[in-house]
């Protein structure tokens, strides 16, 4: 009985050797991301300088020292990009028009965003030149905004008005219409925005990203404009095009997340 029992022993161990010389197969990799799409929406908030803007009631003073209130404050947001490590996602029909005054207006979702790693966004401020010149249109492009002069000038691409005690107008009023979409005089601007963290579209939810649109940079780099001797800017031209090398540092985005 004693010699069955070793026996057995002894050939437990030899199996038990021979199994753990087995080959073993690697470890499985971890699962690829599954396939799909999400939802980013862009947040607007408007400010001058680090104040929320406030229309008609708060004074603010801009880089030349002059003070100023808003009474309007509107501008177009379109071919919006999200730069991803796999890609650029477009969004289709990207025309979008902010307007302070409007409250539903200061946000709107980029749908059917593929799932992917985003480090920054791309839009442009302003309406490209093919809408200026594609006949009358609707929503965001509808004339009935007020955002649009004739077919030969095209769209106002930015509009604040306001007033100012240093205003050089008898009214002392500030009106910055920026149009003009061809040529030397262009004021569409193309910017790209890092976030100052990547998102990662997936399954876990829709992110967020809010972008601040400083009213004060429209007066304050390249270009230092006073208000006594700029006061009005309304026509196609060098004027306006000094206003939109001035605006296309007026976006920054403050958050990019869950």
């Amino acid at each position: 009985m004693k010699k069955t029992i070793q026996t057995l022993f002894a050939a437990l161990m030899v199996s038990a050797i021979m199994t753990s010389c087995e080959k073993k197969d690697p470890p499985s990799p971890d699962p690829v991301p599954e396939d799909g799409t999400g939802k980013v929406k862009l947040e607007f908030a408007n400010k001058v300088g680090s104040s929320n803007l406030s229309l008609n009631d708060q004074s603010y003073v801009n880089e030349h020292g002059d003070t100023f209130k808003v009474s309007i404050f509107d501008y177009y947001i379109t071919n919006v990009k999200l730069n991803g490590a796999k890609g650029t996602y477009t969004e289709s029909e990207s025309y979008h028009l902010i307007k302070q005054e409007d409250a539903t207006s200061l946000s709107f979702d980029l749908s059917d965003v593929p799932y992917d790693t985003y480090t920054s966004v791309t839009l442009m401020i302003g309406v490209d030149s093919l809408r200026n010149v594609s006949g009358a249109q609707s929503g965001a492009l509808d004339p009935a905004h007020g955002m649009f002069w004739t077919w030969s000038t095209g769209y106002i691409m930015v509009k604040m008005e306001g007033t100012s005690p240093q205003s050089g107008a008898s009214n002392k009023g500030l009106i910055y219409h920026a149009a003009g979409f061809a040529g030397a005089n262009a004021t569409q601007r193309t910017v790209t925005l890092t976030f100052p963290t990547a998102i990662t579209v997936s399954k876990s939810g829709d992110n967020h990203v809010h972008i601040d649109a400083d009213v004060n940079a429209m007066f304050k780099s390249p270009n230092v404009i006073d208000f006594a001797s700029h006061y009005t800017i309304n026509s196609v031209g060098t004027n306006a095009k000094m206003l939109a090398d001035n605006y296309a540092n007026m976006l920054t985005v403050s958050y990019a997340g869950l």
